[in-house]
């Protein structure tokens, strides 16, 4: 088995200090601003990025302790597999949110609707493009129940750890 590594491409940058009371998914976060900061070398990367609205970024839970298989996700009471949650004690640590692209200056993402951690590491971004990230039959699993409580809910801590992973 091949160990896989991956860079920090930048550092992301939002008015969320700590992990308690952070919104728990960018739809829950309407109208939070943030910044991504991309590391100089990646800068050329980031061309032609501006002509999209939304952007997927996917980043290091670099405040989660040891990963869990079966948790209780913020949403539910009852213990589900960890594959079938959005929790953040995951075997890899990566996180996923699409947010919405407000602007691009240098190496600088101004974005909107971010739930994301002050000071996480970023690791990649991808555009956003409706035709092929938008299914138009979709089911829910066990959120189908608890759908209205994403804007009420917000995270607190029970997946941190005082050990973080590094």
């Amino acid at each position: 088995m091949s160990i896989i590594t991956y860079k920090q491409i930048g550092i992301i940058h939002t008015p969320f200090k700590n992990v308690d009371g952070m919104p728990i998914q960018p739809a829950a976060a309407s109208g939070t601003e943030g910044k991504i900061e991309v590391f100089g070398e990646y800068c050329l990367g980031l061309q032609d990025l501006e002509g999209f609205s939304h952007i997927i970024i996917l980043y290091h839970l670099h405040q989660v302790g040891s990963s869990r298989l079966k948790v209780i996700p913020f949403l539910d009471t009852q213990e589900r597999g960890v594959f079938a949650t959005r929790a953040p004690v995951r075997p890899n640590p990566i996180g996923l949110s699409i947010v919405e692209l407000i602007s691009r200056e240098n190496n600088i993402l101004t974005v909107k609707n971010i739930d994301i951690l002050d000071g996480t590491p970023l690791i990649d971004i991808k555009p956003y493009i409706e035709q092929f990230d938008h299914p138009l039959q979709t089911k829910a699993g066990w959120y189908e129940k608890t759908q209205g409580e994403l804007k009420t809910t917000t995270a607190d801590a029970r997946f941190k750890s005082n050990l973080p992973r590094t």
